[in-house]
């Protein structure tokens, strides 16, 4: 299987509070976490280790200004 058959097969997520530019997608593989631009979903995508991911989640609340 291609990468972007496996890419392909995965379970995407975009938060609804998101508008229609801009976003992130989110996929889990179950140790790591996927992360892709919502307008280039054929594009390149960013790997975390999930307790990575799961850090700058929620450390991301820290940064609103």
């Amino acid at each position: 299987m291609t990468e972007q058959e496996q890419q392909r097969s995965l379970l995407w997520k975009k938060s609804t509070a998101s508008g229609n530019s801009g976003c992130v997608e989110v996929a889990r593989t179950g140790k790591m976490t996927l992360v892709r631009d919502s307008k280039a979903p054929s594009g390149p995508f960013l790997t975390f280790k999930d307790a990575i991911w799961k850090n700058f989640c929620a450390r991301a609340d820290e940064f609103k200004n």
